[in-house]
């Protein structure tokens, strides 16, 4: 959208009330699919806080209508279609796999090198070493990173507890920090902020991994990988799962999770477990997955995978996270919980999360550079209670309550919770629901 036309049509208007309209017009203009010139030519005003009420009303038509707080976040237009993600590129075939010099001879760079002959492979002094020697960051770099492996041997960084929002009401999960990047690609993923590694990252000492936990051991804690990964999307390839299994067999008080999109189950078929093993999927209506979650295996293929899992002795968990609004959400949300529920009995089901969209406010230029056609920010988002950008409250509200009343149809025993949701949220939807399922995990669940 070329600024000149709305510095025309309000010449009295300074350099940031000018940044504020422009941010407006673009996203009013995308989302109803209308020209800024209409919405230009709508506005009837040259007082600049009669214009913003204007598109405020136009932009938050629900916030307006139930009376919410509107703080909108407005920065800075910057779009740059040389920004934007390939998303026919779904081959994830490395072009170079850096190994540190302690990894050299690990099993793991064994297997990479079998699984990726073509790739160039160089040893380097350390993962830390290379990134201060070659500072590159940034979208464009991102966009780069499934070109790139570092089989590293971590040192440091073994666990941590869940980076749970403040103000929110925790879960008492503990991560499992096994490696970093994913070859998804996932609209709405915070790694596209928050990452600052130029490629993914493979830990090969594994071992290490597991003399570390026995001082971090709790006992009844859930633990789990797939925070800052995806727990099987190389599991054919690492094999990591074999080795996590046959070492939490030895730990049976203790839940240990992998969290996954993807359908590659093969090792974990192949594995011995204890039954405090739980292998769990992110779900979402296969209308988001294709528009969203690009690479990743589809609904019918995780869920036939999550049968199989059941099939072979293990307990199974679902997140719903992020739960997308958009129109006719209910209809292919209740057709997603009863596809679920067609194939995986409610007694096999450990947990299930519900989360609604929402980022950090510095992650939506990101988005809105890499994914230029999406339609996830469309909707009204606004900072919440922890300056995140979210629905508004009560949009929410009927978001979870109308989730729990379609998973009641099966069961009112299976433990839900809420992911990084404040505690005014699971006090009314208790209050409302009466459900005696909506769990707090931090006690630990059997």
């Amino acid at each position: 959208m070329q600024i000149h036309k709305i510095t025309s049509r309000f010449p009295d208007f300074g350099v940031n009330k000018i940044q504020e309209i422009s941010r407006f017009v673009y996203e009013i203009s995308k989302r109803e699919k209308i020209l800024p010139e209409k919405i230009l030519n709508n506005i009837s005003s040259n007082n600049f806080e009669a214009v913003k009420k204007e598109l405020l009303k136009k932009r938050f038509p629900y916030v307006f209508a139930h009376n919410e707080e509107i703080k909108p976040y407005l920065p800075k237009l910057k779009l740059d279609s040389t920004l934007s993600f390939d998303i026919n590129n779904s081959e994830f075939n490395p072009k170079k796999i850096l190994i540190e010099k302690l990894a050299i001879n690990s099993c793991l760079a064994k297997r990479f090198r079998t699984f990726f002959s073509k790739a160039k492979f160089t040893e380097i002094v350390s993962l830390k070493s290379f990134i201060k020697d070659n500072r590159n960051s940034g979208i464009a770099n991102y966009n780069k990173r499934r070109d790139m492996v570092f089989i590293t041997n971590e040192k440091y960084d073994f666990f941590k507890k869940c980076p749970c929002t403040k103000g929110a009401v925790g879960c008492g999960y503990n991560i499992f920090n096994l490696g970093f990047g994913c070859i998804f690609d996932c609209t709405y993923c915070y790694l596209q902020e928050y990452n600052n590694a130029p490629g993914i990252i493979f830990p090969a000492n594994i071992d290490t991994f597991f003399e570390e936990f026995k001082n971090y051991k709790k006992p009844k804690m859930r633990i789990g990988t797939g925070e800052f990964s995806d727990s099987l999307m190389l599991d054919n390839v690492t094999e990591y799962s074999l080795s996590i299994i046959e070492f939490f067999n030895k730990h049976k008080d203790v839940l240990f999770e992998f969290k996954t999109k993807s359908s590659n189950v093969g090792a974990i078929l192949k594995a011995r477990h204890s039954g405090n093993i739980i292998v769990s999927w992110s779900l979402n209506p296969q209308k988001i997955i294709d528009k969203n979650e690009f690479f990743t295996a589809t609904l019918g293929e995780r869920l036939g995978s999550a049968k199989k899992c059941s099939q072979a002795g293990y307990k199974i968990g679902f997140h719903f996270d992020p739960v997308i609004y958009f129109k006719g959400w209910e209809r292919e949300y209740e057709r997603t919980i009863d596809s679920l529920f067609s194939r995986i009995k409610p007694r096999d089901i450990s947990w299930i999360s519900i989360g609604t969209f929402r980022f950090k406010p510095e992650l939506k230029p990101i988005i809105e550079n890499r994914f230029p056609d999406n339609e996830i920010l469309d909707e009204e988002l606004l900072p919440g209670f922890d300056n995140k950008l979210r629905y508004p409250y009560g949009l929410r509200y009927n978001m979870y309550k109308f989730l729990l009343s379609v998973f009641e149809k099966y069961s009112r025993k299976i433990p839900i919770y809420l992911c990084m949701e404040e505690t005014s949220m699971w006090q009314d939807l208790k209050s409302a629901c009466k459900v005696n399922h909506l769990a707090h995990l931090a006690c630990g669940l059997r």
